[in-house]
């Protein structure tokens, strides 16, 4: 029963893919990939066809099934080459070229086995088997990598052939590795092999209707993962054939032999491969002789935007950040930033993971800024120290004095230096070529922005600071002219009612609470502002009016009404400091003899407090546009403060002010403010 399946099953098969090849051939618009694949169907057919009439162990069943691997090799490598991506293609291919010189080894063993007999038979079987157990490993990993490596639009293209493929290859690998273990040939798993090709035959017919232009594109990360498992894949074959050929040639040392081999590659192995300078030498050889360029610049980016615009305390600092973003690209160790300062040269700012660095306070005088300005020249500090090039003389002794100081490379900024990166010289040693300098130049514009964002955002907190300052000033100010032309005032009635007793009282009183006033003023202009600011609470309103007025009574009439039972939540200092400056505006605006009336009343859940004058009025435009403007003012001589202020500091309550006012009639401040929880509410008068 098993005979019958393998004669007609590897019958059928070939007659299914001679067919496909036929089909495949004569199909309009021929191009490369379609003739390579009608090729690699016609040689699948053959090796069916001889395996159907000869056996599966006859020489030209197998050298049939070595040439149908090839064919498929070729069909994938064909796709590769005519992909996108050429300059990191180079890795792959070299694959490509010793699978293919797997499967030739093959081929010639398969044809010396004529004429062999006895053991050397029976050796030149095994590595034979090795062989093809070694090329159908290497092969999937072509299959997978190549899939991989595809652009997504196009692997809906190829996904079927690659199915094909690599079921087929997959079935090889059981039907080996059983060989491999078993102590004779798997003769019904071999035979089921043109079942199995049988299935596949509508997959391929269906992988030929595809018309789709296969792209691929190789990334770097997906060649040095198949380098990875090719060499771990010819590590492991290694060792078996070594070790079996002891096994049968090394006589009563055979054992000794075979553990002595596996104890000490296994030992090289563990010792070599984690050490950092063989992973660097080994990268840097693979990156030369693999690559036409030694960057994944997509990688590289990614990795620096990453690590420039890295959140938290973990990240370390912008300056740490930026020396890290730039090391990592040509993997050095560690790196200083040295930035401009005020004398017009480089300091010393932040290094990352280079403690032992003994570097100066002062790294470099303002010529060498003007150079790197001028010309925003990578610097490598060997050849400066072989005197070579045009940047020896501009270069810091201490540069180059430190052996482990690789190069410098500029940070430059709108023609100016932003900073300069001093980077450590890496695991392996290497000359920086246009590559190097390419990519550093452009990594140091992006991180000289970073710095130079980084400052500018610290320049605009300290100007705010100072904004801040200034605005706080300008309030004070304004306070202190109201005090002044209150003691002025003060002291000119004194010169006419100095006898008066009463006079004199209030002039005390007036004196002392203009000190207070003072005293407040130094306060809130201090830096840290500690004024006598309290917490809200319920305030009779009518007393602090009557405060404010019989303060400015002195100098102008002014009338108060209201009930005294009206509180407001407020802050006593500040509710003083909005009234002083309302009624201190009415009394600037006001004809001399002419009263200022403060009104205390309720607003709804709300109490007010109205201050009328009789004075010049405003028009709509002014209110509109300028009266809570700071430093615009209707009066000479005027700070344009006092109207800012008390919005502001009624906003800060919790309440509002309201203006009403006609040119030639006068005006009307209402400030607004909110009454204590549990105030019933009352209609708006």
């Amino acid at each position: 029963m098993i005979e019958a399946a393998a004669i007609w099953g590897h019958a059928i098969a070939a007659t299914l893919f001679a067919a496909l090849a036929v089909w495949q051939a004569r199909r309009g618009g021929a191009s490369y990939q379609r003739s390579m694949l009608a090729g690699a169907l016609a040689l699948t057919a053959a090796w069916a066809l001889a395996t159907a009439a000869l056996g599966p162990a006859s020489v030209v069943a197998r050298v049939a099934e070595s040439a149908r691997n090839l064919g498929w090799l070729g069909f994938m490598f064909l796709l590769l080459r005519l992909g996108e991506g050429d300059q990191r293609k180079a890795a792959v291919s070299g694959l490509y070229g010793v699978v293919a010189l797997v499967i030739g080894a093959e081929i010639v063993i398969d044809l010396a086995l004529r004429g062999m007999t006895g053991d050397v038979d029976g050796v030149v079987l095994f590595v034979a088997l090795v062989l093809r157990l070694m090329a159908t490993i290497g092969a999937l990993v072509l299959v997978h990598n190549l899939y991989t490596a595809a652009a997504p639009a196009a692997r809906a293209g190829i996904r079927l052939a690659i199915i094909g493929v690599a079921v087929m290859w997959a079935y090889d690998l059981q039907l080996y590795t059983v060989a491999y273990l078993a102590p004779a040939w798997a003769g019904e798993i071999a035979a089921l092999r043109g079942v199995v090709m049988l299935g596949l035959a509508p997959l391929f017919a269906l992988a030929a209707r595809r018309r789709d232009a296969w792209k691929i594109r190789l990334s770097r990360t997906v060649a040095f993962q198949s380098l990875s498992l090719a060499a771990i894949g010819a590590y492991l074959i290694v060792m078996v054939v070594v070790t079996t050929a002891l096994a049968r040639f090394g006589g009563e040392q055979a054992r000794g032999a075979q553990v002595a081999f596996v104890f000490g590659s296994t030992m090289a192995a563990l010792l070599l491969l984690p050490a950092a300078p063989f992973r660097a030498w080994f990268k840097v050889k693979l990156a030369k002789h693999f690559f036409q360029h030694r960057y994944d610049y997509r990688t590289e980016w990614l990795r620096f935007t990453e690590t420039l615009g890295r959140p938290g305390a973990d990240g370390g600092s912008l300056d740490q950040r930026v020396v890290q973003a730039i090391a990592d690209i040509t993997e050095s160790p560690g790196g200083l930033l040295l930035l401009p300062d005020d004398s017009g040269g480089l300091a010393s700012q932040d290094r990352w993971n280079w403690p032992t660095l003994d570097a100066p306070a002062i790294g470099g005088d303002a010529a060498l800024v003007t150079h790197f300005e001028r010309t925003g020249r990578i610097v490598e500090l060997d050849a400066v120290r072989r005197g070579a090039g045009a940047d020896a003389d501009a270069m810091p002794e201490w540069m180059t004095a430190c052996p482990s100081a690789w190069a410098a490379v500029p940070l430059v900024h709108y023609d100016r230096l932003a900073g300069v990166v001093l980077l450590a010289r890496p695991a392996i040693g290497r000359t920086l070529d246009w590559e190097d300098f390419d990519l550093l130049r452009v990594v140091g514009r992006q991180a000289a922005s970073y710095l130079a964002e980084a400052r500018a955002a610290e320049a605009l907190s300290e100007a705010r600071r100072f904004d801040e300052f200034n605005r706080r000033f300008a309030f004070i100010m304004h306070d202190i002219k109201n005090l002044v032309s209150q003691l002025t005032l003060l002291a000119r009635n004194a010169e006419r009612h100095a006898d008066n007793p009463d006079f004199r009282a209030d002039m005390i009183a007036t004196l002392k609470e203009s000190a207070t006033r003072m005293n407040d003023l130094l306060a809130r202009l201090s830096q840290h502002n500690k004024g006598r600011t309290a917490e809200p609470r319920p305030v009779p309103l009518l007393s602090a009016a009557d405060a404010v007025a019989s303060r400015k009574r002195a100098s102008h009439p002014v009338t108060l009404d209201g009930p005294a039972e009206l509180f407001v939540f407020a802050d006593p200092l500040r509710l003083e400091q909005v009234l002083g400056h309302l009624v201190q505006n009415a009394i600037d605006a006001s004809p001399p003899g002419e009263p200022v009336h403060v009104t205390v009343r309720r607003h709804g859940v709300d109490a007010a407090v109205e201050i009328v004058d009789r004075g010049a009025g405003m028009s709509g435009d002014f209110i509109r546009t300028q009266l809570f403007k700071p430093f615009a003012s209707t009066k000479e001589g005027g700070f344009g403060i006092g109207a800012y202020e008390a919005r502001t500091l009624a906003a800060m309550m919790g309440g509002r002010i309201e203006v009403e006012s006609r040119e030639g009639e006068g005006s009307r401040f209402t400030l607004i403010l909110p009454q204590p929880a549990g105030t019933p509410v009352q209609k708006v008068a």
